[in-house]
């Protein structure tokens, strides 16, 4: 089978099924604007706030989305696309492939609140979110197929990615400044990859970023290397 209709067709269907759950759209995009308006009007400062705002959307779509690889187990599809001659590697990158462009569009609608607000949004800025979110939606979807390819149930999917998504986040910066940390939470934010999105998305959106946080390069390089790494053990555990 051709590699590219492989992805093609795989990437089709989480789309299709994407919009036949039209009730996702809304959970997805309200619930993080919700908590940006909350959460952030109770700290009295809802710019430093957006920048979270976006990444918990790309998070929870990009990551929640792998749950239909288990249906796809428990209702026979995956087993015939397992013995068709689509290359492992077309398998892995259209289910990725589809979650993460879903979910890197939903992180775009709510960019859009960056206009209400005095971050910057001209074009430079807006290209280097779009950017970071996508490197973002990739890099938590492949970890989550990883995740969901291991597990026979979408209960057990969904504790594990809660255990797993809820300290990452709040460990990214999202919610609270790194620099007025304690030195033990800083060493724990460096070796988490959602620290370096956050950052990145940061980096564009205020002049300069965070003080102390980690250059455009590094935080770039540290994406691309987890995604990487992530994408060749979902193509090594696909059999």
């Amino acid at each position: 089978m051709n590699f590219g209709l492989a992805v093609w067709a795989l990437t089709r269907r989480e789309f299709q099924r994407f919009w036949g759950e039209r009730s996702r759209v809304a959970g997805f995009v309200a619930s993080p604007l919700l908590f940006w308006v909350v959460v952030g009007s109770g700290f009295g400062d809802l710019e430093y706030f957006f920048p979270g705002a976006l990444t918990m959307t790309v998070m929870f779509s990009a990551m929640f989305s792998m749950m239909s690889l288990i249906e796809d187990r428990r209702e026979g599809f995956l087993l015939s696309v397992l013995v068709s001659p689509a290359p492992r590697a077309a398998i892995v990158l259209g289910k990725v492939g589809g979650a993460a462009l879903l979910a890197w569009l939903q992180g775009l609608i709510v960019l859009a609140g960056v206009f209400f607000t005095s971050l910057r949004h001209d074009a430079a800025a807006l290209a280097g979110v779009a950017g970071a979110l996508l490197l973002t939606a990739l890099l938590l979807t492949v970890a989550s197929y990883v995740v969901a390819w291991r597990l026979s149930s979408t209960q057990g999917f969904h504790a594990v990615i809660n255990l797993l998504l809820v300290p990452a986040w709040m460990l990214s910066g999202a919610i609270f400044n790194p620099a007025l940390s304690f030195a033990w939470v800083r060493g724990l934010m460096q070796v988490n990859p959602l620290y370096y999105s956050q950052s990145l998305v940061r980096a564009f959106l205020v002049d300069g970023g965070a003080a102390g946080a980690p250059s455009v390069g590094v935080a770039v390089a540290v994406l691309v290397g987890c995604t990487l790494l992530a994408a060749g053990a979902a193509v090594r555990g696909t059999k």
